[in-house]
């Protein structure tokens, strides 16, 4: 019955709380894109979404090429008093706000602070490489250093790279990182932001409590262990990666952290479904949501047929138009799924 109840709240979630929730039941994260000029309205959404849905802390942190590795550590942190609900919005293009952080006693200021549960990073691509390979080291080790201190991340922490892009094929961060995201969302505008939405009209929206969400989560990620995988679904998963790897438009092949991401996303989208297997559909919309910031499609001067003799301009013409989302249908579509 509590299962029941739990799954009847699951299922009056928008798109973007329930890619968060699926990276909060698996303890990974996920990379969120948008056309740019809805990045402000996505990073409103994104925030009453950790506050009003999950109860947890949000802070924000604004990339660009003059981000330093200080600025990105300071952003991360919040402050302990703050209510569970609460957001904090830390800009890394003020070095105002820097600099008075620094001025503060440091004995009482790093006591108060701990990184907050959901690090919203806008433009996260924009920033210089070393600032990227930081937090690709938070996310490994789950904790950050700063001058005076070591913080760890919270229990329930999660890692969204917010990126501006012209689809969601588009949107990826350095390479290493990349791949360490669980899974990849794009979020169209027209689809609307409920929570935002919400707040317009001024109506009286309930915020979650915190201890019953982290019960959820914990109850989900039970259940997602408890899944069964017959042998046949697990040669079809196999196959799609097996195709993938062989399409002619993708460049780098599929990384060993994909197959294993693609495999926990199945496992987790199985008891939202309210069943206790995994079925083809569930593989084929985990393949839609792993592989999409993945996949890189090759140049027609370095793919493969190129070597046997084809034409430049046959290829060029095969791969116009060809993206990560179109390669991704054209495999399911190849694989034939088990009855």
């Amino acid at each position: 019955m509590a299962d029941e109840i739990l799954l009847e709240k699951i299922h009056d979630l928008s798109d973007l709380e329930l890619a968060a929730l699926l990276s909060l039941v698996a303890r990974e994260h996920c990379l969120i894109s948008t056309p740019s000029d809805a990045l402000d309205d996505l990073l409103e959404e994104l925030q009453l979404v950790a506050s009003r849905t999950f109860g947890l802390s949000c802070a924000v942190i604004n990339c660009d090429s003059t981000t330093t590795l200080d600025t990105f550590a300071a952003s991360l942190l919040v402050k302990n008093q703050q209510t569970p609900t609460a957001t904090a919005y830390a800009s890394t293009n003020s070095h105002l706000a820097l600099h008075a952080q620094r001025q503060k006693p440091k004995s009482s200021d790093q006591n108060s602070l701990h990184i907050a549960n959901f690090i919203l990073a806008r433009n996260l691509h924009s920033a210089p490489h070393a600032v990227q390979i930081q937090a690709l080291e938070l996310l490994r080790t789950r904790r950050i250093f700063t001058h005076t201190a070591v913080h760890a991340a919270p229990k329930q922490f999660l890692f969204l790279p917010v990126l501006g892009a012209e689809r969601g094929g588009a949107a990826r961060v350095t390479k290493h990182l990349n791949d360490y995201m669980f899974i990849g969302h794009w979020h169209d505008p027209e689809d609307g932001y409920v929570n935002l939405e919400d707040g317009d009209d001024n109506v009286d929206v309930e915020t979650a409590s915190t201890g019953s969400v982290v019960k959820d989560i914990a109850r989900l990620s039970t259940l997602s262990r408890q899944v069964d995988v017959d042998i046949n679904v697990t040669r079809y998963r196999m196959n799609i990666i097996s195709f993938l790897r062989m399409h002619r438009a993708v460049a780098d092949g599929i990384s060993p952290t994909a197959t294993k991401h693609l495999e926990l996303l199945c496992r987790c989208l199985a008891p939202l479904h309210k069943v206790g297997f995994v079925t083809p559909a569930l593989v084929g919309l985990a393949a839609r949501k792993v592989y999409i910031h993945r996949i890189r499609i090759a140049k027609p001067e370095n793919e493969r047929s190129m070597q046997w003799g084809s034409k430049l301009g046959a290829v060029e013409a095969i791969l116009d138009g060809v993206g990560p989302e179109e390669v991704i249908e054209d495999v399911l579509t190849m694989v034939t799924a088990p009855l």
